[in-house]
């Protein structure tokens, strides 16, 4: 016997989450009512009874939410009921559909809501029991007249905590000295564990992995463009840090809000903000389409909606993001409210910030920043009355200075350059001849390659096989020919677009000349390319910039190809910020070449001088500051062009409106900041004045959800954690805690563990270790069939539940036991593929990644995430997707899976190290076996597996049977 259905508790929130928005008091489809007990029951005038009390087969309301017919299934659209909500409908009905007459489907306080109620502390259940978690979980189980699983074997409890707390698996060494512990005293063992798995850092690798899936982050833009990020990391390594030091959690949340604004002294004040960040940006949207255009409107609007999104769910479990085009359907939330957190962001945008940690150093680089500013104006403003006397040089290097002012020089213009015309012959010769004016002392000479897509040839694009460079003061180079370099001997690898250098000690020549005796190849024909050649003379100036360039021949197809592009000063290689020692050189070179102008001022000329020492000055005082640092964060831009961000205007929030059906052409009312009215206790309001910075909305907001009277923020991560330890939260939505998410199995507990958690000094590692020293969490994960029968889903955990390992603790623990796992932490992510058309629409081709670069065996969390073109082999092991926030993995087991852990060349590769540990440690082949077995799997083998292992290594090899055992389902699951 088990308990009987309860209406007010278990029927009557499965008809006002799923019915009674069309069959209630302003909607009666079909005339039927389900807020109605005697329509319901007994059917009305013109409609039969849909529930017949004690014949759940019978009961046409069984048939219409268990049919796949679309024409009869209920509800029609949306979310169909899940197999426990029909179970619950089933027993209620055939219990005799008990549906007290004092009960009410009337509509009821919006705030009615089990997330949405005070915390409080509920009492302990009485019992036997020590720990607290297992009181409850006790009770739960004797109400539902379960019975709890055994305790699991020492080497199951310790996969378990392994894999639950790092992500990796243990040793043979660690699991025979827990289980000697264990034998002893088993929660004393494991609480010891615990402890140092806690300390370990691999911990905040395991459960920083945990959070970038809820905040989904990436290192790429996403979208059609899919541009690198390449400062994004630095908020990947501020979660593990995060996670590492326990930090308390109303700390972690603030500074992923506004740590620029409550922490502007601390690293992490500023990196935080790249959970702003994270999701995904339409560079097209932003970069190339203006505010002003309706399609630029809509990109920083979705741009908004993201961050909404991403901070509502993530912290609150809250789908804010429903009500962007009208109320929500469910929640309390008006479209004003969705609007008002809109505003809380709208200054912000996805950039590179540039920051200083220390105090004092941010005071002395900012009066230093703003007179470099100053002069900046003013040398341009001089420029621009003087430009009539430039010269092409003068120009070029103007152009050059603009642009490293700017942070973006030297352009990405790789394909830019000197072209010949095309030969049939690869050893036709073909040269290209540099004029300098005079005779100039050089010490170096610098030739870079081209980037073109032709024919996939990418960088080094034509560049010659066999080839030299000459210097002479004779144009024809028939007499005094200095040879710089010579390699027509040989063929010489290309270089790509990696500069070559050539040293001249001091050399004095006019003239320049490359002469190619074996062309580049193009498809079936050959050709001459160079992007650029640099002259370069004692004080380090690039003579041969705006240069005249002769040669044998050319192709003339301005602006990409020309004799003349080989001198303009730009070459493919990015420039991330700006160069001052640069600048300062060719403001020094420009003014004197102007000194000998007879269209200039010489006032103007005195006065240009002036500047350019001034801001020489200004550049040597500020290179004596630390190098600031870069993290790609939600901040306020200072751009130009389309994305011109609201730096320009000191960081004013744009003005929000509520848009009527989430149109941007249709804008209503504006608002202001706010949060969401969820609570009687917490205002909603943020009372800022109208002159209020930016970050004071942040602030407001972030203190908003970090206040102990929010009812969500302490229900939500304690939820969270419970889910990544169990495979499944006591809310089953950790995403959606509204009425469409799941009803929690133990409200009580989650309300004590909240409570426990938000004044117990919010120590993460304080809730793993009170979960894993639980006796719930020692249980076996063997079934029950009797338990089954009535809890077939393990919803009230009668055992532990069986959990297929994420694919990043997959591909780590193949690293682990093949001996190749680079344990260093931090910095960029590793790249696992190779790109294809950076500049453009990157291609990530992943099947070019050589599988033995030891830089790519790191553990998984610090892999380059891309979102357009996720990584094969993780997908298949249902790694997340980062485009969107995934609260939990999904579990799939298919034939694709163990054909990637068979076939995939990584683990092919790891198979062959595996192997050569296991013969380097061990000798005999039963030894090997056994080695084998207790490093994948933690324990020896079975005498029969060992005799069918015996036999499989016999005809196949030890490298095979390595890759058998990464395939084995013991090493794919934790128990």
């Amino acid at each position: 016997m088990f308990a009987a259905v309860s209406f007010e508790s278990e029927v009557k929130p499965i008809f006002v989450k799923h019915c009674v928005e069309c069959h209630g008091p302003k909607k009666q489809k079909s005339d039927f009512r389900l807020d109605d007990r005697e329509v319901a029951l007994h059917g009305g005038e013109s409609h039969a009874p849909n529930i017949l009390p004690g014949k759940a087969a019978e009961s046409p309301l069984l048939k219409f939410v268990t049919t796949t017919d679309r024409d009869t299934r209920m509800p029609p659209k949306g979310e169909r009921l899940t197999a426990a909500e029909v179970d619950t409908l089933k027993r209620w009905i055939s219990e005799g559909a008990i549906w007290p007459e004092s009960a009410s489907l009337k509509k009821t306080d919006p705030l009615d809501w089990w997330s949405l109620k005070p915390l409080a502390k509920p009492a302990l259940p009485s019992g036997d029991a020590a720990h607290p978690i297992d009181r409850f979980i006790l009770a739960k189980l004797q109400e539902k007249h379960l019975q709890p699983s055994a305790t699991a074997d020492a080497r199951t409890i310790l996969r378990r905590l392994n894999f639950d707390l790092t992500g990796l698996p243990p040793t043979p060494e660690e699991i025979t000295a827990f289980e000697q512990e264990a034998a002893q005293d088993l929660p004393a063992a494991i609480g010891r564990t615990a402890d140092r798995l806690l300390a370990s850092p691999r911990y905040g690798e395991r459960w920083g992995r945990h959070w970038l899936d809820v905040v989904h982050y990436g290192d790429t833009h996403g979208y059609d463009k899919d541009k690198l990020r390449p400062n994004a990391w630095p908020y990947r390594d501020y979660v593990i840090r995060s996670f590492n030091d326990d930090k308390p959690y109303a700390r972690f949340v603030e500074e992923q809000l506004a740590g620029d604004t409550l922490y502007p002294a601390t690293a992490d004040g500023h990196i935080a903000q790249g959970f702003i960040s994270a999701g995904p940006w339409d560079f097209i949207g932003h970069a190339e389409l203006p505010e002003t255009k309706l399609d630029g409107k809509i990109a920083r609007a979705l741009d908004r909606d993201d961050m909404v999104s991403n901070t509502t769910g993530a912290f609150l479990a809250t789908t804010a993001q429903c009500a962007r085009c009208h109320n929500h359907k469910f929640d309390p939330i008006r479209q004003e409210d969705y609007f008002r957190l809109q505003a809380v962001f709208a200054a912000l945008d996805r950039a590179d910030k540039t920051f200083d940690v220390d105090p004092d150093t941010a005071k002395r680089r900012a009066p230093l920043v703003a007179e470099r500013t100053h002069l900046d104006g003013e040398i341009k403003a001089l420029n621009e009355k003087i430009a009539t006397a430039d010269t092409r040089r003068v120009t070029l290097i103007g152009k050059i200075i603009d642009e490293l002012k700017q942070g973006t020089a030297a352009v990405e213009r790789p394909e830019y350059g000197y072209h010949s015309a095309i030969a049939k012959e690869q050893s036709s010769t073909k040269w290209v001849q540099v004029d300098l004016g005079v005779a100039r002392e050089l010490t170096e000479v610098i030739l870079t390659g081209c980037h073109d897509t032709y024919n996939n040839i990418g960088a080094g694009f034509g560049f010659p096989a066999r080839y030299k460079v000459e210097l002479s003061d004779d144009a024809k180079f028939t007499q005094d020919v200095t040879a710089i370099a010579d390699f027509t001997a040989a063929d010489v690898p290309n270089p790509g677009v990696k500069p070559q250098r050539f040293p001249l000690g001091k050399l004095k020549g006019r003239y320049l000349r490359v002469t190619a005796t074996k062309l580049g190849l193009r498809k079936d024909d050959y050709i001459l390319a160079l992007a650029e050649l640099q002259a370069i003379d004692p004080e380090g100036r690039n003579v041969a910039l705006g240069a005249n360039v002769t040669s044998l021949d050319s192709i003339e197809a301005g602006p990409r190809w020309g004799r003349l592009n080989l001198t303009d000063g730009y070459f493919y290689g990015l420039k991330s910020e700006r160069d001052d020692a640069r600048i300062a050189l060719l403001e020094r070179e420009r003014a004197e070449i102007r000194k000998g102008s007879n269209k200039v001022a010489p006032a103007d000329n005195t006065r240009l001088a002036e500047l350019t020492a001034a801001r020489g000055k200004v550049a040597k005082e500020l290179a004596t500051l630390p190098a600031p640092q870069v993290a790609y964060v939600g901040t306020i831009h200072k751009g130009t062009g389309s994305f011109a961000g609201t730096g320009a205007n000191g960081g004013k929030p744009r003005p929000i409106f509520v848009l009527k059906r989430g149109d941007v052409s249709q804008p209503d009312k504006e608002v202001g900041p706010g949060a969401l009215p969820f609570t009687k206790e917490l205002t909603s309001q943020f009372d800022l004045p109208s002159d209020a910075p930016e970050g004071a909305r942040r602030v407001a907001l972030a203190k908003w959800i970090t206040d102990n009277r929010n009812p969500l923020t302490w229900r939500v991560i304690v939820n969270r954690v419970w889910h990544y330890h169990f495979g499944r939260g006591l809310s089953d939505t950790p995403n959606d805690f509204g009425r469409m998410g799941s009803l929690p199995t133990h409200p009580e507990l989650l309300d004590w563990l909240a409570v426990d958690f938000r004044d117990g000094g919010q120590s993460l590692k304080k809730l793993h270790r009170l979960i894993v020293t639980s006796a719930t969490y020692r249980q076996s994960s063997l079934g029950n069939p009797a338990n089954e029968k009535i809890d077939t889903s393990n919803a009230f955990l009668w055992r532990m539940n069986r959990r297929k390992l994420e694919a990043e603790a997959v591909n780590d623990s193949v690293l682990s036991v093949a001996g190749k796992l680079d344990l260093t932490m931090g910095g960029p992510g590793f790249q696992d593929f190779v790109i294809d058309k950076p500049q453009h629409s990157p291609h990530y081709e992943y099947d070019q990644h050589d599988v033995e670069d030891p830089k790519s065996h790191r553990r998984s969390v610090y892999r380059f995430i891309v979102r357009s073109q996720p990584q094969p082999f993780l997908t298949v092991l249902d790694c997340a997707d980062p485009s969107m926030s995934v609260a939990s993995r999904n579990e799939t087991v298919n034939a694709l899976q163990a054909l990637a852990m068979r076939n995939n060349r990584l683990t092919v590769a790891m198979a062959k190290h595996f192997a050569a540990r296991v013969a380097k440690e061990a000798s005999a082949p039963p030894a090997q076996i056994d080695l084998a077995f207790r490093l994948a799997l933690g324990r020896p083998p079975s005498a029969n597996e060992a005799e069918a292992m015996s036999g499989y290594m016999r005809e196949h090899g030890l490298t095979n049977l390595c890759r058998l055992i990464f395939n084995l389902n013991e090493f794919n699951f934790v128990d």
